[in-house]
């Protein structure tokens, strides 16, 4: 299939000033290190954010990867995998150089530093006063998620989901040998998300232990209200469910919403009845340096949780996590203004110029759950998806779509059953590149 795109990865990269990179998928070297006026400029506290930091042969899943799937030939701007492409805060890249500048990596004393700064991060940010010696440091919400799912969930038992939801926690399910009670969520005339209330409940049977609730919610954007978690929190104490409350994406709120941390609501029993699981991997893109936390204000509910826990952590993740606790917030401030302006971007571009695609800005996170059916409709996905044996008609959709414009979405039906006719789009990306991938999705989809 020929593509229907004016320029190349590179070529564009190069137009709007980025350095040249050598290599290609799985192991290339970059040619060119980050420009120091760039980085002078972030320690100044003015930071550029429409600068295109090129990650080409980083070993980076969200483009190499992609490369490595759909050829460098086609693949050109990486918008689905949840990290962002900015470079990181300075006092990270501080810390780091200071602390690798020791040379010697024995056993690690503890981690009693980080624990206070994620604690204050939480009070001051979020308003909720965490005992820091109650914090579990893990490895990645996952681990923490795993260890709670081995406690409360037997083998063969099921988990409660309300959907679209974040598509790891299947990889959980699995890892625990649980089943998915999937709740699917509902969507009005605005594209707003509501829960199904009586299905939820209809769903809290004998054999569900546990619901994995994402607060702020993955991929849809919503930021639940006190309301609605409150209501949540009082069926699943009536039915005998432990809420897991994965709040990762938390500090991405945008203008005029509002983020209610689980352990905010008030109700002891209901907070009782739950253990939260935070990082700040998403806030300063450090997923790579593994490392996340939980707590429960149960101590009986922690200890069985601790009994299936083991935190494999490495010193310079505890060191990037601790600095951006303690000394990131200015850059964040900054980066989360950014953010939300290409929301609003994205929002109005797609208003206006894209009609066969719908787009209602999300309350949070910095993802955007855009509705494609109407090109997937047209271009008769499901039909070809069964000719070619693609896995379903978002899978082939994706692909169609970097071979006819460059540009990787996220397939919606990974996000369960009715996440069909969606894609999931990251906009934590500087925005050029957003308007570049939009420009060519417009032109593309005018002649399907």
């Amino acid at each position: 299939m020929s593509k229907l795109v004016e320029m190349n990865r590179r070529g564009f990269l190069k137009s709007v000033g980025m350095a040249a990179l050598a290599g290609g998928a799985g192991g290339g070297s970059l040619l060119a290190s980050p420009g120091a006026a760039a980085a002078e400029m972030q320690r100044r506290g003015t930071i550029d954010f429409d600068e295109i930091y090129d990650r080409v042969g980083s070993n980076c899943y969200k483009w190499d990867a992609q490369i490595a799937k759909f050829g460098d030939e086609y693949f050109d701007i990486g918008m689905g995998i949840a990290d962002m492409d900015f470079r990181v805060a300075p006092a990270i890249t501080d810390a780091l150089k200071q602390r690798v500048a020791h040379e010697n990596w024995g056993y690690m004393h503890n981690q009693d530093g980080l624990k206070e700064a994620a604690a204050a991060w939480s009070a001051e940010r979020h308003g909720v006063e965490v005992d820091p010696s109650s914090l579990q440091i893990a490895a990645g919400v996952h681990p923490g998620l795993i260890a709670a799912l081995h406690a409360i969930s037997p083998p063969g038992s099921k988990v409660l989901l309300m959907t679209p939801t974040y598509n790891g926690f299947y990889g959980d399910l699995t890892w625990t040998r649980t089943l998915a009670n999937e709740s699917p969520l509902y969507k009005d005339r605005n594209g707003v998300y509501h829960v199904d209330w009586d299905d939820l409940e209809a769903r809290m049977t004998p054999d569900t232990h546990a619901m994995l609730l994402c607060n702020p919610q993955n991929p849809t954007g919503n930021c639940w209200s006190k309301e609605d978690l409150l209501r949540i929190g009082e069926l699943c104490l009536k039915h005998e469910i432990v809420v897991l409350a994965d709040e990762i994406h938390c500090d991405f709120v945008m203008k005029g919403q509002t983020y209610t941390p689980f352990a905010s609501l008030g109700e002891q029993d209901i907070v009782d009845n739950s253990l939260t699981f935070k990082a700040i991997s998403k806030t300063f893109s450090l997923a790579g340096m593994k490392n996340a936390y939980w707590f429960s204000t149960n101590p009986v509910l922690t200890e069985r949780v601790k009994k299936w826990h083991r935190a494999d952590i490495n010193t310079l993740g505890v060191v990037a996590n601790e600095a951006a606790y303690r000394e990131g917030a200015p850059w964040f401030d900054q980066l989360l203004g950014y953010i939300d302006g290409n929301h609003e971007f994205a929002e109005t571009f797609i208003a206006e110029r894209i009609p066969k695609m719908k787009y209602k800005k999300a309350q949070g996170t910095y993802l955007a759950w855009v509705d494609l059916s109407d090109v997937m409709s047209a271009l008769g996905a499901q039909d070809m998806a069964a000719r070619e044996g693609a896995e379903s008609a978002e899978h082939w959709f994706e692909r169609w779509l970097v071979m006819n414009t460059g540009v990787q979405l996220n397939p919606g039906i990974d996000y369960g059953p009715n996440g069909a006719g969606h894609m999931r789009m990251n906009l934590g990306t500087p925005r050029p590149l957003i308007e570049e991938a939009l420009k060519r999705m417009e032109r593309t989809f005018a002649s399907v």
